[in-house]
């Protein structure tokens, strides 16, 4: 218990590095969707094929990791709360931003991508709800899905926090780290990871992201989550996984190539070749994942005066990226320049909007703080910034 403290205690930079670096890649993922032969929000009028091997790969293990990142954040976050305390700061800091965004951020990105339908956007408000569900009709989480999967992933641990502090617990999870600490031990979540997917994909084969039919892939992320919270916060298992990381990159490139091998390997197709591909899939996204812990914890597990600054913008980023992609996306796909020209705006002016709506408006009151994710500023601060301006200053 006293070791469990102790690691509470000694701050993991480069989860922090790690999870600011996921959610920027999420912004230039979905830069990609805009241009890619898969419908999306907003396209371009010309798709580019050479993006779909490239997409598919990095769909693969992007959003696991992030779930196995949110469960490590998790440990730490829970602390020496009480479950009520706990589920308390859950709902404030997940539940409150889906709901604003749920109810402000996603009715604007429906309203874009259906403008033709209707004269503006107040004639578009009175039929926010009508239809029923995405993509039929206009009630949708778009992105959200994120934080609203995460929030019901605390709902279902919270019974189960006191347990996490008995005796037989510590026992348990001994023994898992005895397990995951050996020479690419960690590999032994593959088995559990395979079979629950061998079975609900049975029944819930696609993911939605509609929670109500998703059940493999809630199931699939929540035992990444519960990974990341359960052995990514042990330091053993962490330096035994920086000490393989190089062998966890041989096998993510090994399987790499199987899975773009495996049209070529089955003469039509089939049974099998689903299996084999969703199978590869798998061993890639949990690999490739702890690839990148080890060479995060390798060469990013340290302090930088911008790492705090970053750390408590990300989550803002996060809600905003995906309207700003879709306001930025639509404007930008009308002018009639190159298609590079146009990934290259809509780059740029996403970027700009996000950052200037966040450090002009939703960093300086607490209200908005609170809607998107953050904590609250004291007092006094803000008493300080609306008295005496200053440029930024980056504490460390």
């Amino acid at each position: 218990m006293d070791t469990q403290i102790k690691s509470q205690k000694t701050r993991k930079y480069f989860i922090d590095w790690l999870r600011i670096g996921l959610i920027i890649s999420v912004f230039f993922f979905h830069v990609g969707m805009i241009f890619r032969p898969e419908q999306w929000h907003v396209n371009s009028a010309e798709s580019f094929s050479f993006l779909d091997p490239i997409m598919w790969w990095l769909h693969i293990w992007r959003m696991p990791l992030l779930f196995l990142v949110s469960g490590v954040g998790t440990f730490y976050a829970i602390g020496h709360r009480t479950s009520l305390q706990y589920l308390k700061e859950r709902f404030t800091r997940l539940y409150i931003p889906f709901a604003v965004g749920f109810f402000t951020l996603v009715p604007l990105m429906v309203y874009v991508e259906r403008i033709d339908l209707y004269s503006s956007f107040l004639d578009f408000i009175p039929h926010m709800f009508d239809g029923g569900p995405y993509p039929v009709g206009n009630i949708s989480w778009h992105h959200l899905w994120f934080i609203l999967y995460l929030f019901i992933i605390s709902l279902l641990i919270t019974p189960f926090l006191n347990y996490t502090k008995s005796g037989h617990y510590n026992m348990v999870r001994g023994q898992l780290i005895v397990l995951a600490t050996k020479k690419m031990g960690l590999n032994w979540l593959l088995p559990v990871i395979i079979l629950s997917q061998l079975i609900l994909r049975q029944y819930f084969p696609n993911s939605t992201h509609a929670l109500y039919n998703d059940w493999a892939y809630f199931t699939y992320y929540l035992l990444f989550f519960l990974s990341g919270f359960i052995l990514f916060t042990n330091d053993k298992v962490i330096n035994a996984l920086s000490n393989d990381r190089r062998l966890y990159l041989y096998q993510t490139i090994i399987f790499t190539v199987v899975l773009f091998s495996i049209s070529s390997i089955f003469n039509e197709p089939s049974m099998l070749q689903d299996y084999s591909r969703g199978i590869t899939e798998m061993i890639i996204s949990l690999s490739c994942g702890l690839s990148a812990i080890g060479y995060f914890r390798k060469y990013y597990n340290k302090d930088h005066k911008y790492r705090k600054v970053l750390n408590e913008a990300i989550y803002p980023f996060y809600l905003l990226h995906q309207p700003a992609l879709i306001f930025v996306g639509y404007i930008v796909l009308q002018w009639e320049i190159s298609y590079a020209s146009q990934a290259i705006l809509i780059t740029v002016l996403s970027l700009v909007s996000i950052i200037g709506c966040y450090w002009l408006i939703i960093r300086r009151f607490n209200v908005l703080r609170v809607a998107f994710g953050m904590k609250r500023k004291p007092k006094m601060q803000i008493y300080e910034v609306e008295q005496v301006p200053k440029l930024p200053v980056f504490d460390k």
